[in-house]
């Protein structure tokens, strides 16, 4: 965990949340600003920066396996996916998380 991180406090409990879905190694919660009707934000409880930075294939596996639980959990058979690696892309907080967003149509590249 990393003292300062946001992500790590609401994954460990330091920040209540609610959550979709959890394991020993995952959560799943509400975007506080969301860019969909649904936003949800999948998070490691351990510190990881960013994918760039993520060694651990049995944790990535897991993080998907949450996807697919969360989305199964809402009854979301339509979704969009994103994972931002650097501050350059968008990524805010620097602790690996995958984005979930439904509800609306999205374009490509930018939604």
């Amino acid at each position: 965990m990393s003292e300062n991180c946001i992500f790590c406090k609401i994954a460990n409990g330091q920040i209540p949340s609610e959550f979709v879905y959890e394991s020993d190694n995952v959560v799943v919660f509400n975007d506080i600003n969301p860019q969909a009707p649904t936003h949800l934000l999948v998070v490691p409880r351990v510190h990881v920066e960013s994918l760039k930075e993520l060694k651990d294939t049995a944790l990535m596996s897991e993080l998907l396996i949450a996807v697919q639980e969360a989305t199964k959990k809402l009854d979301i058979s339509d979704y969009r996916t994103v994972i931002n690696t650097g501050k350059g892309v968008g990524q805010e907080v620097f602790h690996l998380h995958i984005h979930v967003m439904a509800g609306r149509e999205f374009s490509w590249p930018a939604g």
